[in-house]
């Protein structure tokens, strides 16, 4: 299975666990094409709101690390991407 897909406008999607919902990579982003082990480039930033978290990651060969100025419970850590 996808670990990302793209949807018509060329923007890259990948479900996040510790949102818990998609984050979007538009063409600000570079993407290496890989749907199975996608790397995308600079890292995501979004910064959270008093309902949501701050996640700041990198995704790099399929793997998600979440960078210590997180504020969910994944902040620290690398984990494969799921499936999409």
């Amino acid at each position: 299975m996808a670990k990302c897909g793209k949807d018509q406008n060329g923007i890259v999607l990948y479900h996040c666990p510790a949102c818990g919902h998609a984050h979007a990579m538009d063409s600000r982003w570079t993407f290496n094409g890989d749907f199975e082990k996608p790397t995308l480039s600079p890292s995501y930033l979004a910064y959270g709101s008093k309902t949501t978290p701050r996640c700041h990651c990198f995704v790099t060969n399929g793997q998600i690390r979440y960078l210590n100025d997180c504020t969910h419970e994944l902040r620290g850590q690398t984990v494969e991407m799921v499936d999409w």
